[in-house]
């Protein structure tokens, strides 16, 4: 029995005395005869501040503007820059391949699969003799022999 009496708290008592009633009287205005009278200082205050507001909401939006530009410039440079690496493996993956085929032994070897002879002595007139590969060479003419199968 007492368990059960624990478990539920016992109500409260209600006090009689509840304080000083308030009491609140009704009383009908009728406003309906006032006009409002527009008053100039407080319309010039309004639209100063209006254009105040203005203004700072285009300083807020020129800075927010700027900066997510500047956000955007900064993904398309590192993705320029990534794909500038890239190119850059690209074109070293191709001078390497490029040397691999000028390579002479190379050629030589596949000359002689498909059956070319070596060249005979005076047949072979090498043109960048005389300077280094950036300047120009100038061609020159050679005899031409005629071979007639008469």
């Amino acid at each position: 029995m007492a368990a059960a009496q624990s478990a539920f708290p016992a109500p409260r008592r209600k006090s009689c005395w509840m304080g000083t009633p308030e009491i609140y009287f009704g009383k009908s205005i009728d406003n309906s005869r006032l006009v409002k009278v527009e008053d100039p200082k407080r319309s010039r205050e309004m639209k100063q501040f209006g254009i105040a507001l203005g203004c700072l909401f285009v300083l807020v939006m020129t800075f927010t503007w700027q900066h997510f530009k500047a956000i955007e410039y900064g993904y398309k440079i590192e993705a320029l820059r990534t794909q500038r690496d890239g190119l850059g493996e690209i074109t070293r993956a191709l001078r390497l391949e490029e040397a691999s085929l000028r390579d002479p032994e190379r050629i030589d070897m596949l000359a002689r699969r498909l059956g070319l002879q070596s060249p005979q002595a005076g047949q072979v007139i090498r043109m960048d003799a005389t300077g280094d590969a950036n300047t120009p060479v100038l061609a020159s003419v050679t005899p031409v022999s005629v071979i007639s199968l008469r």
